[in-house]
């Protein structure tokens, strides 16, 4: 066999072998879950998204070499109070009329003193902003599972109605049970 046939394929092989050290993870509605807790003085309420769309991508099997995109249909926006749930869905906080999308796509992960640190750019509102939090992540067996709960401030994405009558700070829950 010629040299540069022999080169050729053994290129071939390394490509194929370094493709297959990614394992790729679809996230969707049914194994990606994204829930959030508004406070107010009187009380709380609960919510989250159905529709949910993307891929985790791991390489090497290094979960600091994770790397995610996800997208979320804010239309999907689901709450404990119908009336909410509609408010919600106005100009006043998601606009999803104007802002169907919101969306997060990691920039780095980090092994921490207990789990990692992930860090990322959301957009909400057309506005994107650096987050950091923490979050158990694990792979096995074909399974990638990660948990998260942290909170942001919504004001940093403009979302000021209630201001003084809602709390600033919403928290976040993140939890992906995605196989292969």
């Amino acid at each position: 066999m010629p040299k540069s046939l022999v080169a050729l394929a053994l290129l071939a092989a390394l490509s194929i072998t370094a493709t297959a050290a990614d394992t790729q993870y679809a996230l969707t509605g049914e194994n990606t879950k994204v829930t959030f807790v508004g406070k107010k003085p009187d009380g709380k309420h609960t919510g989250g998204f159905g529709k949910v769309s993307g891929t985790a991508t791991v390489t090497g099997g290094d979960l600091t070499k994770l790397s995610v995109t996800v997208e979320i249909e804010t239309d999907s926006l689901y709450s404990d109070d119908a009336k909410l749930t509609g408010h919600l869905k106005n100009a006043d906080f998601f606009d999803v009329k104007n802002q169907p999308k919101a969306t997060f796509k990691s920039t780095k992960v980090e092994k921490a003193a207990t789990g990692y640190t992930v860090t990322g750019d959301l957009t909400l509102l057309g506005k994107t902003k650096p987050v950091s939090f923490p979050a158990t992540i694990a792979e096995k067996d074909g399974k990638l599972e990660v948990s998260a709960e942290f909170a942001i401030d919504r004001t940093q994405w403009g979302m000021n109605y209630g201001k003084g009558k809602i709390d600033d700070k919403v928290d976040l829950g993140i939890k992906v049970e995605a196989k292969k």
